[in-house]
């Protein structure tokens, strides 16, 4: 597929709001009109990838965030998966200081004490989590506006530039975040980067899935398998020690599926203390391969079923352990504690500063790339 050439007239209709002909509204029941704004002196709106099967993407170029999926469950019913806000003012960080469904960068994941050392110079960030820089720092990507390049029914490509010094991260770096609705109802993500200086890059997703199409209802009995025989322990801090374990014999063995809470309340075991639940990086068993899967997700409840491919090195799943009642999304409906589950396929948190784990270093010249695609079928 080429990701530059989408059809002109579509979007300049989507950008321009030029078409003749009233696009569809969205079957998640989102109102388009209330995500257009301005923020940063930028446009903001809703865009909704369609494909033929009636399954529907809806994003908002501010943070680059997926509103909501809506797929057909067992029956034919279609469901909305993911977690979100009925409108873009929710998402404005001085309203709501979340990560509902954005595209990270610069670096997702933590970075330990907020510095690395790259090529002999001490790298300072912001430490907005613990003593750590999270997430790229207090403001990163997900609460930028990113620039529509392309839009048409089936795909959407954004780009951020992002310039030196940017929450304390070194070069300017121009990055794409491309999303594709394909027939086979997975949205392929498809991330690019390029910089002026060395640096680091590390772009995820942090989409909130519940899979029941019901937020109101814990993800706790939804079943996870991951493709992972080893996983990076983390200290009371959520930083990783430096250590790759064996999940064999552990509550951190999904090599078989297994219901999320089944023993996310073995508090005994230190991990599980440590992560306040699930909130660990897995080291991936796929060698990149995106036709291998790194993880599936099943929702007894509705019959949907989420395959994750990608070719990262590792997927962090954090169990939404900090959602905490205080946060209201679509439809009204208070999120509570562990309604949802992230898959962040990444490299592994705090790599700057562990050499002997897969590098996130980008350097001029070179090109940053990643896919990840989350498949929707049913059982």
């Amino acid at each position: 597929m080429n990701f530059l050439n989408p059809t002109i007239c579509l979007t300049a209709c989507v950008l321009l709001g030029a078409c003749a002909e009233k696009p569809a509204a969205p079957k998640s029941g989102l109102d388009p009109k209330a995500f257009e704004a301005e923020y940063d002196g930028k446009r903001l709106a809703l865009y909704t990838l369609r494909n033929f099967n009636g399954m529907e993407v809806d994003i908002t170029n501010l943070g680059g965030r997926i509103a909501s999926i809506m797929v057909p469950d067992r029956d034919g019913e279609f469901r909305d998966v993911v977690l979100g806000f009925d409108s873009i003012a929710a998402y404005f960080p001085e309203n709501n200081k979340s990560d509902f469904g954005a595209a990270i960068g610069r670096y997702a994941n933590r970075i330990a004490g907020g510095r690395f050392v790259l090529d002999g110079d001490t790298v300072v960030l912001p430490q907005n989590n613990f003593g750590h820089c999270l997430h790229g720092g207090p403001t990163g990507w997900q609460y930028k506006v990113y620039d529509v390049v392309a839009a048409n029914d089936t795909t959407l490509q954004l780009s951020i530039t992002s310039p030196d010094g940017d929450n304390g991260f070194p070069g300017t770096v121009k990055a794409t975040v491309t999303y594709t609705l394909r027939s086979d109802n997975s949205l392929a993500i498809h991330y690019t980067a390029v910089t002026d200086k060395p640096t680091v890059i590390n772009m995820t997703n942090h989409t909130y899935f519940n899979l029941s199409g019901d937020p109101a209802c814990p993800v706790t009995d939804e079943e996870l398998t991951i493709n992972a025989s080893r996983f990076t322990p983390v200290d009371s801090t959520f930083m990783t020690t430096g250590e790759i374990l064996p999940v064999e014999g552990t509550p951190m063995d999904f090599t078989k599926a297994k219901a999320i809470g089944a023993e996310i309340g073995m508090v005994d075991y230190e991990q599980i203390a440590n992560g306040n639940g699930y909130d660990h990086n897995w080291v991936l068993d796929t060698n990149g391969d995106l036709s291998v899967p790194a993880a599936t997700l099943l929702s007894p409840a509705s019959g949907i079923k989420l395959t994750v491919y990608t070719t990262e090195p590792g997927i962090q799943v954090y169990t939404g352990n900090f959602l905490d009642g205080t946060v209201t999304g679509k439809r009204s409906t208070v999120y509570n504690r562990r309604s949802a589950i992230c898959l962040e396929t990444q490299k592994y948190p705090d790599t700057p500063n562990k050499p002997q784990w897969p590098s996130a270093e980008l350097r001029p010249g070179g090109n940053y790339g990643s896919t990840t695609v989350f498949k929707f079928s049913t059982f």
